[in-house]
């Protein structure tokens, strides 16, 4: 089945994500990234951010964490074809984050194999003061499924 443009704007449930000091280590660990901005808290005290930060990549840990479309997709006919973060505010150990998945668009493009619809998740991630910390937007590949 193809997907129509009346996903378009469909929501998945809020979910909370609080940012601890080792979700900031711990990821910055698994990508391999020695930044002391993300661990050091002196160090980090002493850059113009005034503290620790997480790793620019970090919103993709945050939205594995819940928010699930109300879409039932075919995983054998998806493939991940971007991701982007947009950040409005750093975000930062005792952030609590109120995140939301949202379809942001759906368009369809020719392929050398016919075909193609690409599918926008936006990861909304707003801080305790209601404003956008962050956006985690994913581009998915959405191929015909072939016999």
């Amino acid at each position: 089945m193809d997907l129509d443009k009346s996903i378009i704007g469909l929501s998945g449930k809020t979910f909370i994500f609080e940012v601890e000091k080792r979700h900031l280590r711990k990821f910055a660990e698994a990508i391999g990234d020695a930044n002391p901005l993300y661990f050091d808290e002196e160090y980090a005290s002493n850059t113009p951010y005034g503290g620790l930060v997480a790793p620019p990549t970090f919103p993709m840990a945050v939205g594995a964490n819940g928010g699930d479309l109300p879409l039932e997709l075919d995983t054998r006919r998806m493939l991940h074809g971007e991701q982007e973060f947009i950040y409005y505010y750093p975000i930062r150990p005792g952030d609590r984050l109120e995140c939301q998945m949202k379809v942001a668009d759906l368009y369809e493009r020719e392929g050398k194999s016919g075909s193609m619809q690409f599918l926008v998740l936006d990861t909304e991630m707003k801080n305790e003061e209601g404003k956008t910390a962050a956006i985690s937007r994913t581009n998915i590949i959405y191929r015909k499924l072939t016999t």
